[in-house]
């Protein structure tokens, strides 16, 4: 008998098989019933019995064994897509995804070899259903992954909020004890609390930053008219509040207006600074070039010390990267700063690059005088 035929007339003997080995994919399959666990094994098979009987071309072939058999634009849903995403929902992991389908080719092959008997299977069968197996396991393994990182991205977005308002409290509570003039050692006490909730704001801040971009909405920005130059001034000022031991140096003209985002440039600049004060020669300064001509705004941000490995140069502004000593150096951060920054730089139509060799290290910020729509890198 063909494989097509068996399958078809030997559903629920397949099916049933299914169940048993689903059942035990615990934790997740411990509180599913029968039709969760079944779910869309049967459309499954359905399509394996569709593609057995059609004729392919030698090119489809290797496409599928290859998981890449094409896939027709805004086609629903193939059963193997499905199956992926219920199961991601309901607690499954990617390992115990593929052994439904380890398991599910196994029974498959065992049950119709056993039925061919004294007669041998069709050779070519085994290949077509091998290729069909293939090619669902590399959409269910795409699905899945698609899935789980929606829904870790989605966590991570109703963290930051949820978190924004016991912070905004801490940081109040600590703002009233410095205005009580309650004595030295409370003040100091408050003060230290400030500035840790400052750095835990903007933990948080790219936290939800990134989370925006993960989830594909983009870095929000909101361009007006302003003098970059006295965004760059006030930043400096903030930095070296916070870093009192390192010299930060601003060359910039009296004025250089736009249309920007000016709290978000704010937030470039300091990322930046903050990434030379961390990783630059401490005894030198971090220097901040400002120019600017009739279309373009420059910004530069210099440091001496190490050079930065050409290989890491090529995937530093990539979310979760840390220079190679990050994690012992004090104020280490989750590693978006310069991810970030791109992204943020990118929303006006800017771009950011890096140079760094022996004698310093350069980022360099270009931007239109006017923000303009759609990323530019």
């Amino acid at each position: 008998m063909r494989l097509a035929d068996f399958i078809v007339r030997n559903m629920e003997r397949i099916l049933t098989q299914w169940e048993a080995f689903a059942v035990t994919l615990l934790p997740a399959a411990a509180s599913m019933d029968s039709l969760a666990l079944c779910d869309h094994a049967k459309p499954l098979l359905q399509a394996m019995v569709a593609d057995l009987s059609t004729s392919q071309t030698r090119e489809a072939q290797s496409q599928k064994a290859w998981g890449l058999a094409p896939q027709l634009t805004d086609a629903p849903e193939t059963a193997a897509q499905t199956h992926a995403i219920l199961r991601a929902q309901s607690g499954f992991d990617i390992n115990q995804l593929a052994a439904e389908y380890r398991a599910l080719r196994a029974s498959v092959l065992q049950l119709w070899m056993d039925d061919c008997q004294p007669e041998g299977p069709h050779v070519n069968d085994i290949i077509r259903f091998n290729e069909a197996m293939d090619q669902a396991i590399a959409e269910s393994v795409r699905s899945f992954s698609a899935e789980v990182e929606r829904a870790r991205n989605l966590f991570l977005g109703m963290l930051g909020h949820d978190m924004r308002s016991p912070l905004q409290t801490i940081q109040a509570t600590a703002a009233y004890l410095v205005r009580m003039s309650a004595g030295e050692g409370v003040s100091a006490a408050a003060d230290r609390l400030i500035r840790t909730g400052a750095r835990m704001q903007a933990l948080l801040d790219d936290l939800c930053d990134f989370n925006r971009t993960e989830l594909g909405l983009g870095i929000r920005i909101a361009p007006a008219d302003v003098d970059l130059a006295a965004v760059c001034a006030d930043e400096m000022d903030q930095l070296r509040a916070a870093h009192p031991d390192r010299r930060i140096v601003l060359e910039a003209p009296v004025s250089v207006r736009g249309v920007w985002d000016g709290l978000r440039l704010q937030q470039v600049l300091g990322n930046l600074v903050v990434n030379a004060i961390r990783y630059g020669a401490p005894d030198m300064p971090v220097r901040v070039v400002l120019t600017a001509d009739e279309t373009e705004v420059r910004s530069k941000v210099r440091n001496a010390g190490a050079a930065i490995e050409p290989s890491l140069q090529q995937r530093m502004f990539e979310p979760l990267q840390r220079g190679p000593d990050a994690g012992a150096r004090q104020g280490a951060n989750l590693g978006l700063g310069l991810y970030i920054a791109r992204e943020i730089t990118a929303a006006h139509g800017g771009r950011i690059d890096v140079r760094s060799d022996e004698q310093e290290t350069v980022f360099t910020v270009n931007l239109p005088r006017q923000a303009v729509s759609g990323p530019a890198r």
